[in-house]
């Protein structure tokens, strides 16, 4: 028998990002449109609204629904907003980006899931995010500056090459550190000044590439 998607979207905005303080009511209503199933391998789209990572390439993952909501919100995102989404993977944040910003660079690094992102991004009509292929701890700097950047998971260290492409009272979200230690955080850029505040505790997986060069010691 065949999942009922609706349903389990219905069930994931009430029981996992309600009860969890998600209260923007633009997110509410992007995830709870949005076909999370066709951003995941078709044999594990019954799985697709489960509260937990969901594994889309090896060590990639697709953030856990609660989290992304939380630091979406952290963000403040405006319509008028151009958003840089790190490590897009199949593309689902940024189809969520796509219908709470004006526009969205969606980077990601494994050719692969670009072009599962480009083909399930167009499959939901998200016209406005354009997928870029590139590092990601480099960000994007052609589209820079970004009004927002979200990195979509863990990171051990922030690279100044990303804080160096926000906009004027841009807003960069990330989760800094390694699973249960992990910290949501929001940077903002104040004339140039970057200062950060920790938000709310998050447990994630690592996103490749931000991992704290090991210092040596004489």
């Amino acid at each position: 028998m065949s999942a009922d998607f609706a349903e389990l979207r219905a069930r994931m905005v009430d029981g996992q990002l309600r009860t969890t303080d998600v209260t923007n009511p633009a997110i509410l209503e992007a995830m709870g449109a949005l076909q999370r199933e066709l951003f995941v391998d078709e044999r594990r789209r019954p799985l697709a609204y489960l509260d937990e990572d969901l594994l889309i390439a090896p060590g990639r993952y697709l953030m856990e629904p609660s989290p992304l909501a939380k630091l979406l919100q952290l963000a403040e995102i405006a319509s008028t907003d151009r958003v840089l989404d790190v490590g897009t993977g199949t593309g689902y944040s940024a189809a969520v980006l796509s219908r709470l910003a004006a526009s969205v660079v969606a980077l990601e690094s494994d050719d692969s899931l670009a072009g599962r992102a480009r083909d399930a991004l167009s499959r939901t009509g998200a016209a406005n995010v354009e997928v870029v292929t590139g590092g990601l701890a480099s960000g994007h700097l052609a589209g820079a500056p970004y009004d927002v950047i979200v990195l979509e998971g863990a990171i051990e260290m922030l690279p100044d090459a990303l804080t160096a492409q926000l906009r004027d009272a841009g807003r960069l979200v990330a989760v800094e550190g390694r699973g249960n230690a992990g910290i949501a955080k929001v940077y903002l850029n104040s004339g140039g000044l970057i200062t950060g505040r920790r938000a709310f505790n998050a447990a994630l997986k690592p996103l490749p590439g931000f991992e704290r060069t090991p210092a040596f010691e004489f």
